[in-house]
């Protein structure tokens, strides 16, 4: 075949009529072939426009349990939700937990409105007409993507704002459609579970309408699906899922040694020489504790004179199962007043007992500045009631935390009466987070603290400790709830930043004294149910220093929201969230100070406490 065979409308031999006749030829081909092609595609885009024109679905029956389609009334009231959760709350939060904020706020707002909606449905049979329903879908199809679009990134702007009030860098990453994709397929999940539950229900019934009279089948399907539901999710999710795993973490965790961590050499510490602990049954936190005690060498170098070795005395706990009376807890205090004898605590100028968090913690920003002061002249006593977190330990054992310390205390307290006067130590409590709550359950309030004890220094103290509740409900009046004036602030005082906040008011400060560093940003003081229905005291005006003034209260959302701030409550610096640093040495300052110690000591402490490493 020849070249003018195959290209036939190429030849240049042709005439330029023919050249015509071919050019035309492929224009109508190629206008055949996208018809064809449109006419392929016609159902399609027939289906889009009737979606744009009708962009909803009806139940085709009455008996379809479940609609496919969303509820409007359900929906914006999710869209609510979702927008409300991108408001700052009291820490900064990375965009990952703003997209599970987003989606559980969400969820809880799409079943307000879908109870909402059932309930006009019910009273009212009259339905908007097709046009309006139409409409109004038309409009959230258009307004909320674009608007959600737009307050996401504004809430990385407020996120900005609250870091730089927070002293953190202002870089972020802040991802809009990860956050909208998170939030929509949490919520599309939680949907999906209340479905399949109502599902289930539904059929429940209408078995047991076989056996039973309509109105009996219903309340007793509905109580049965109520207590499944209420079953699985304690016994099975939260029980055996959550807690078991938690606790098989910590469990592990507990039998193991930080690195960097020794026993030590020290016979007036637990675990060491002569102690009547073994080393290897302190647990992990009690092997940090006693393990990292200062030397007497390195008090000497830090506080400038002669010193000697610090007492530390830690109890640990058996398996939380075992923790079923106050009984252990009796014995516990009875080893602890032992090893104190032992090291001859009861001997040294200062004596503390230190309430620990839930897995056992104390913190060494508190036990080490203390010992500085005095020179090593120090004893410091903890027990440990469960290895668990401290948010498990809240859920499950919160009041063992209470009366493992009170415990203590008591043990304590009555040895240290039976001493001459003369001889008694300076007696002192401590604790932070869960631990401060052990120490205020371990009194009769406030003023029963200050009683039976020469001083307290409590940090980031939880929401529903006692005496703190008594103190902040019993507040001077136009003192704000997050810095209290308590009775004129006269042996008890709150402070953030302890320099400047111990120092007022400035009346006359007396002896024994309590003081409370508590950041208003802290979650963990703040957090509380009520927060689900109840506008929080610390949102009032005015603010606390650290507090951006774009925060604001939504019922449900600032429950949720406060929530996951507990879980990044660390993720800043000191003072904010709930991290306190070094305001320890001011607290222990204004508690306790040594004969002759002067404010230039409390800063020169201060400084070495902020700049060297904490050994865990």
């Amino acid at each position: 075949m020849t070249s003018t065979d195959r290209h036939p409308t190429t030849d240049r031999s042709a005439g330029p009529t023919d050249r015509r006749k071919a050019l035309a030829d492929r224009r109508q081909a190629l206008v055949d072939r996208l018809k064809t092609l449109a006419a392929r595609h016609r159902p399609l885009r027939e289906r889009l426009l009737t979606l744009a024109r009708r962009p909803y679905w009806d139940r085709p029956d009455p008996s379809y349990l479940i609609r496919r389609w969303p509820d409007l009334t359900a929906l914006c009231a999710a869209t609510l939700f979702f927008w409300a959760s991108l408001t700052p709350s009291l820490v900064p939060r990375p965009w990952y937990l703003q997209g599970v904020v987003g989606g559980i706020t969400a969820a809880i707002g799409y079943a307000l409105g879908s109870s909402a909606a059932w309930l006009v449905r019910a009273l009212s049979p009259r339905l908007p007409s097709e046009r309006v329903r139409a409409r109004c879908w038309q409009a959230y199809w258009l307004i909320a993507p674009v608007l959600s679009g737009r307050l996401i990134s504004e809430s990385a702007r407020m996120q900005r704002q609250l870091r730089d009030l927070q002293g953190l860098p202002p870089g972020l990453t802040w991802h809009t459609p990860m956050i909208a994709l998170m939030a929509i397929a949490l919520l599309l999940a939680l949907l999906l579970v209340a479905r399949a539950v109502r599902l289930a229900s539904a059929r429940l019934i209408r078995l047991l309408g076989r056996l039973l009279p309509k109105p009996v089948a219903f309340a007793v399907g509905a109580l049965l699906s109520t207590l499944a539901v209420l079953v699985g999710v304690r016994d099975v999710v939260f029980d055996r899922g959550i807690v078991d795993i938690a606790d098989r973490i910590a469990e592990a965790t507990n039998g193991g040694t930080k690195e960097g961590i020794h026993r030590p050499v020290s016979r007036y510490v637990s675990g060491g020489p002569g102690s009547l602990i073994a080393w290897q049954d302190l647990g992990y936190q009690g092997r940090n504790f006693t393990g990292s005690v200062p030397t007497r060498a390195r008090v000497t170098a830090v506080s400038g004179g002669p010193a000697m070795d610090p007492v530390r005395v830690y109890i640990p706990s058996a398996l939380p199962a075992a923790f079923t009376d106050e009984r252990p807890f009796a014995a516990q205090a009875r080893l602890a007043v032992r090893e104190l004898e032992r090291t001859g605590a009861f001997d040294r100028q200062v004596l503390v007992v230190a309430g620990t968090t839930g897995t056992g913690w104390v913190n060494p920003n508190v036990a080490e500045p203390l010992e500085f002061m005095y020179g090593g002249d120090t004893a410091i006593v903890a027990v440990q009631y469960s290895y668990l977190p401290s948010w498990v330990s809240f859920l499950v054992d919160k009041e063992k935390a209470g009366q493992a310390t009170r415990a203590l205390v008591q043990a304590v307290r009555a040895r240290i009466d039976a001493l001459p006067a003369e001889r008694r130590p300076t007696f002192l409590v401590t604790g932070e987070s869960l631990g401060a709550y052990a120490v205020e359950a371990s009194f009769d309030g406030p003023d029963d603290l200050l009683a039976r004890t020469d001083g307290a220094l409590l940090l980031g103290t939880p929401n529903f400790s006692p005496a703190s509740q008594e103190i902040r409900r019993d507040r001077d009046p136009g003192s704000p709830v997050w810095r209290p004036q308590y009775e004129g602030g006269a042996r008890v005082r709150f402070a953030q930043f302890p320099a400047a906040d111990l120092a007022r008011p400035p009346a006359r400060w007396e002896f024994p004294r309590a003081v409370y560093l508590q950041n208003a940003s802290d979650p963990v003081v703040w957090w509380s149910p009520d927060l689900l229905l109840e506008r929080p005291a610390w949102l009032a005006d005015p603010l606390g220093p650290d507090i951006t003034p774009e925060i604001d209260w939504f019922p449900f959302v600032a429950f949720w929201q406060t929530s996951i701030d507990m879980a990044v409550s660390y993720g800043v610096q000191a003072p904010h969230g709930h991290r306190y640093g070094a305001g320890a040495v001011d607290g222990w300052a204004a508690v306790a100070p040594p004969e002759g110690w002067t404010a230039a000591d409390t800063t020169r402490l201060r400084a070495y406490i902020q700049r060297r490493a904490a050994a865990y």
